[in-house]
């Protein structure tokens, strides 16, 4: 069990990750945040990932609890429980923490974090990624990265349920 500690102190709650955002500006961190569902991780998540933690040092993603995905999804999914995508986030290196919110969008984990930069994948224009205009408003960026073709979590769902 402790080879797994480094994993479990990647794992914040909201409270905690704004007194570890605090402690990580003053030593001069810039934090890049994105955020999503996470459900069965894949080729384009990892990708997303590596390249969003290019934008700074210190690289937070927001997870969508199982309640909020099942809103945002439909009542099928998430096929991989919170506790469980929380571990296989946590467990990547070029993650440093991660924060599980159950609201239906990161707006609030946002505004209480006060990332630096704001990532989200191709399948968005800047003026509909929630966090935005308040990450550009208190001088941040935001950037989108190219989806990697074919790979989509609901892709591969389509793909085994025709197995």
């Amino acid at each position: 069990m402790q080879k797994l500690q480094w994993i479990q102190h990647k794992i914040f709650t909201r409270e905690e990750l704004v007194k570890e955002c605090y402690g990580w500006r003053l030593k001069g961190k810039k934090i890049v945040f994105t955020n999503g569902c996470f459900d069965i991780l894949h080729h384009g998540h990892l990708d997303l990932l590596a390249r969003a933690a290019g934008f700074g040092n210190i690289l937070i993603l927001g997870l969508n609890s199982d309640s909020s995905v099942k809103r945002l999804k439909g009542p099928e999914r998430p096929v991989t429980n919170e506790n469980d995508r929380l571990f296989q986030i946590a467990s990547l290196l070029c993650v440093d923490a991660v924060c599980l919110f159950d609201e239906d969008t990161p707006e609030e984990l946002i505004k209480a974090i006060k990332p630096d930069v704001l990532v989200k994948g191709g399948d968005y224009t800047i003026d509909i990624i929630v966090g935005a205009n308040f990450v550009q408003e208190n001088g941040g960026s935001v950037e989108i990265i190219p989806f990697v073709n074919g790979y989509s979590t609901t892709s591969i769902i389509n793909r085994i349920k025709t197995l």
